[in-house]
C-alpha cells in the first residue's frame, strides 16, 4: 500500500472515531436537554453535536423515532455552517416531526405550526419557518402553518417559507426558495421554487 493510501486510511479512521464518540456523547446530552425542556423525543434518535432546542412555555415540540440531527462539520462533508436549531416562538406554536427524518444544520422556527411527515430529508443548512419573524412590523403579516409530507427531500440550502405544503415524495433542488405549495411526486427547483417535472417511479424512494 502506498504512503498516501496509508495516510488517507488513517485520517479516514480518525474521522470515523470522532463521529462515533460525538454520536454517543451528544445523543446523551441532547436526550437530557429534551427531558429538561419538556420536548417529546422518540426512540433511537441520533445526534452529532449539540442541537439548539428552544421551546416556549405551553408550546409543543414532538420528535418521532429514528431521527438524525447533524450539527458538526465532520458529520456531513457537503458542509454544515451552523448547528441544528428547533424553536417554538409563541406559546401556541407546535413543531411535529415524524419518524426517520434527517437534519444537517437545519433551522426550524415555528410561530404557529410546522409539521413534517416520515422519512423527510433536510439537506445541509436548510431553513423552515412559518413566519417573517418581525411580528411588531405591520409589513410582516401573520404566520401561516407549513406541512411537509412523507418522503420529501430538501436539497442543500433550501428555504421553506410560511403557508407552504410540500407533497409526498417530492424533491426540492439545492438553493431553492419555496413560497407556494408543491404537489406530490415532483422535482421542483428555483427562486421562487416551481415544478420542473414529475418524478418517475424508479426515482421515488419507498423507505
Amino acid at each position: 500500500m502506498k504512503k498516501q493510501d496509508i495516510r488517507g486510511t488513517v485520517f479516514h479512521n480518525i474521522r470515523l472515531i470522532k463521529l462515533l464518540l460525538s454520536k454517543y456523547l451528544f445523543t446523551l446530552l441532547n436526550t437530557i436537554q429534551c427531558l429538561l425542556k419538556k420536548i417529546e423525543l422518540g426512540r433511537n434518535n441520533i445526534f452529532y453535536g449539540l442541537t439548539n432546542f428552544n421551546r416556549k412555555p405551553q408550546s409543543i415540540i414532538t420528535i418521532g423515532n429514528h431521527c438524525d440531527f447533524r450539527s458538526i462539520q465532520i458529520s456531513n462533508l457537503i458542509g454544515i455552517n451552523r448547528k441544528c436549531s428547533i424553536s417554538t416562538l409563541t406559546n401556541e406554536a407546535s413543531i411535529i416531526i415524524g419518524n426517520n427524518c434527517g437534519f444537517s444544520g437545519t433551522v426550524i422556527g415555528a410561530f404557529s405550526k410546522i409539521e413534517l411527515g416520515n422519512n423527510v430529508r433536510c439537506g445541509a443548512n436548510t431553513l423552515i419557518t412559518d413566519s417573517n419573524w418581525h411580528n411588531d412590523d405591520p409589513r410582516s403579516g401573520q404566520s401561516k402553518p407549513i406541512t411537509i409530507k412523507n418522503n420529501v427531500w430538501l436539497g442543500v440550502n433550501v428555504i421553506v417559507l410560511k403557508g407552504v405544503t410540500i407533497g409526498i415524495n417530492s424533491m426540492i433542488g439545492a438553493n431553492s426558495i419555496v413560497t407556494k405549495n408543491i404537489p406530490d411526486n415532483v422535482l421542483a427547483v428555483g427562486n421562487p421554487c416551481s415544478v420542473k417535472r414529475k418524478l418517475r417511479l424508479d426515482e421515488i424512494s419507498h423507505s
